[in-house]
């Protein structure tokens, strides 16, 4: 199939986030695409054997990108937010049994289809956004049963709702209630039997770790990803979240596509980020419901030029929120990032935090994922919310019917 777009506002993301070139609206533009793959970018582009279309002058910039969701659960945790307004602090609730483990218990009794309907409206939230890639971590099961059931599950979701879906196992993300006490054996089942599985279905692109004082030590991080990087997969960190025990700096010099969190990294941390190649994923969303104060070290991130990622964290405890947008408002208004820097976040800078090589520019050879817009700037993605300026979505060059 091969489809020339035209009249095109393009916002192409190409280059690096400190320069201007990718941030600009080109006018005037068109855009080819054969078999879902961007063959021409240009004013002036041979319309030969070409089906035309005309995108009448709006907004196109790549897809929007969630590179860091949880978007398979069941159950919900209003309860716990309650809690934390009376004063009842995150670390307390985990300690007591809720948190995450309140969410393992209602994923495990969930069936596999029920999970997949849980998540289908979920999915869909993040679709009128204008997102076109998500990734949907599993770790509400922590058995090795539980979390394949939602790997397949995030699989069904990406089919059913027309939307690329990166998969990650994070099985190290908090110790089942049968090891307490044993987190060393637990590290031992993640490793010996659960990533294997998981390699042997194919069902994970990454695996991922929350190195935390609440949850697993630098060294459990370690062997984890010791292990996902000896099967072949790509590897990424919760860290520095509530505290700095060194895992945003291990996890890079380990080869971390990115660590995700990140308020409390220190120098040592942004620096071997910066060495390493490893992007910093900003997630606003959790620090602003659980009212955090310690902000991440933007500017030491620019100063090491350190690309930022931002991204929704959907989860039922800590980020409850399914708008992309918000998210960018948000790492604006609560972080100082601009709004270049965060669409550079949602797109260019998700994508290589997810390892995706061919999304997140428009650019010749990369996949044709992109959202056309009723706006005139592209800061405007960044500035209202609750009104979605989204035309339509394109994937691989086709349109999406998802209104």
């Amino acid at each position: 199939m091969k489809t020339l777009f035209t009249d095109c506002r393009v916002v192409s993301m190409q280059t690096d986030v400190t320069e201007q070139f990718g941030y600009q609206v080109q006018e005037s533009m068109m855009m080819s695409v054969e078999d879902g793959v961007i063959t021409g970018l240009g004013s002036s582009l041979n319309t030969d054997g070409f089906t035309v279309v005309s995108l009448e002058n709006r907004l196109v910039t790549p897809g929007l990108i969630d590179c860091h969701t949880h978007l398979v659960f069941a159950g919900n945790r209003a309860n716990e937010f309650e809690q934390r307004l009376n004063g009842i602090s995150y670390q307390q609730i985990a300690q007591q049994g809720g948190g995450i483990l309140a969410t393992v218990q209602a994923t495990r009794q969930a069936s596999l289809e029920t999970l997949v309907q849980l998540a289908l409206p979920r999915a869909k939230a993040l679709i009128r956004d204008g997102v076109t890639t998500v990734e949907i971590k599993s770790g509400y099961g922590l058995t090795v049963n539980d979390e394949l059931k939602m790997l397949r599950a995030a699989k069904r979701v990406g089919r059913e709702a027309n939307i690329h879906v990166s998969t990650t196992l994070l099985g190290a993300h908090a110790l089942p209630p049968e090891f307490a006490g044993r987190s060393d054996d637990y590290v031992s089942l993640v490793c010996n039997e659960m990533i294997p599985a998981v390699v042997e279905e194919n069902l994970a692109d990454a695996v991922d770790v929350f190195c935390e004082g609440i949850a697993f030590n630098k060294q459990q991080m370690e062997r984890v990803f010791e292990t996902a990087l000896s099967h072949g997969l790509n590897i990424k960190g919760h860290t520095e979240q509530l505290s700095n025990i060194g895992g945003g700096e291990s996890a890079a010099h380990m080869g971390a596509l990115s660590v995700d969190h990140i308020e409390f990294i220190d120098l040592r941390g942004v620096e071997a980020l910066a060495a390493n190649n490893t992007v910093a994923t900003l997630l606003p969303g959790a620090f602003y419901f659980l009212r955090e104060t310690q902000k991440p070290p933007v500017d030491l991130l620019r100063k090491n030029r350190v690309p930022m990622a931002i991204a929704t964290d959907f989860n039922p405890g800590t980020s409850p929120f399914l708008s992309l947008p918000l998210m960018m408002n948000m790492a604006s208004t609560l972080f100082g990032l601009t709004p270049k820097e965060t669409l550079y976040g949602v797109t260019r800078h998700a994508a290589q935090a997810m390892g995706l090589k061919n999304k997140g520019q428009l650019s010749v050879g990369f996949d044709a994922d992109f959202a056309v817009w009723d706006v005139s700037s592209p800061a405007e993605l960044s500035y209202q919310i609750g009104l979605s300026p989204l035309h339509a979505r394109y994937l691989n060059g086709v349109k999406a019917n998802d209104h």
